[in-house]
């Protein structure tokens, strides 16, 4: 078993990036920290650590290690603030996976009403790319992950995916970019500046096949892995850039740009995924259910 202990020293170690540091945030001899790391490294037969210098550099197997010891602690401290509080005042921690590629503002519309409830929750959101999640899910790390797409049939994580809705898209652009367009949409695209998802989004996909069978050719001047940054170079009038119809209205108020066309040709589709087949979890089952009858309301499911 391992030894917690010898954990904590560590992480001190690779927070501090020298024992002669960790040696003085522990109190403890330099001599002991060294000889309880080697009993680490032995018992997991690797090492942590190489040495430059007078500092260590944690190796490749480290980082890995370190990131298991990093939520060991979390959850440490999360059990002492839970022991600390009154019972009337403990709130109920909800962990959310949120994949990247999901725009923020869906992920914080499809949320909210976790918060909204009438008991109090803490609401854990962590974001990474679906298969990082769907490990998290599977220690039981995370309650629900919000995703764009079902799980891959190749993956053999167990879970269950719930479809919250499907979302048509809009373009988007600034006044001063609009006017400089010809045309009627979707030909006014042709040669125009426009952003867009990275190459193997599934929403880049459906926008590839559209432009092809509509026949046109714009400039791509820019692709992001975040929505959010897209967004952000589309209000400064570089290019064209999309987004779900869903939150079109709050699109353009908060980037102040008008919208130039809509196609339900395209669409990007939302999921939670859980490892429950029915959801028992009562947050989760309102988020799910306040999506479907709310967020994604008369789109097609």
């Amino acid at each position: 078993m391992v030894n917690y202990k010898h954990l904590h020293y560590f992480w001190t170690v690779a927070k501090e990036g020298s024992i002669a540091r960790a040696s003085e945030r522990l109190h403890i001899t330099p001599q002991t920290i060294s000889g309880q790391l080697s009993l680490l490294e032995a018992h997991f037969g690797v090492e942590l650590f190489n040495k430059v210098g007078r500092n260590l550099e944690i190796t490749e197997t480290g980082k890995q290690v370190l990131s298991y010891v990093d939520e060991i602690f979390s959850l440490g401290n999360e059990l002492e603030q839970m022991m600390h509080q009154l019972p009337s005042d403990r709130p109920r921690v909800f962990k959310v996976g949120v994949v990247d590629v999901v725009p923020k503002s869906i992920a914080h519309r499809i949320l909210l009403p976790a918060l909204q409830m009438s008991e109090s929750i803490k609401l854990v959101c962590r974001e990474a790319n679906l298969d990082t999640l769907l490990a998290q899910l599977s220690l039981h790390r995370l309650d629900l992950i919000i995703a764009d797409k079902p799980i891959p049939p190749t993956v053999s994580t167990r879970g269950f995916s719930h479809k919250l809705g499907q979302s048509s898209v809009s373009f988007f652009a600034t006044e001063s970019l609009q006017k400089e367009l010809n045309g009627e949409f979707p030909s006014c695209l042709n040669g125009a500046s426009i952003l867009l998802p990275s190459q193997g989004n599934q929403l880049r996909s459906g926008i590839d096949h559209w432009f092809n069978k509509k026949r046109v050719h714009p400039k791509i001047v820019a692709e992001f892995d975040d929505s959010a940054l897209m967004k952000e170079f589309g209000q400064e009038g570089v290019g064209i850039f999309v987004a779900p119809t869903v939150i079109e209205a709050e699109v353009r108020q908060q980037y102040k740009v008008n919208v130039i066309g809509q196609t339900s040709e395209i669409t990007e589709d939302f999921y939670a995924i859980s490892v429950e087949k029915k959801i028992l979890n009562p947050i989760a089952s309102a988020v799910i259910e306040s999506a479907n009858n709310t967020l994604f309301s008369g789109t097609p499911l």
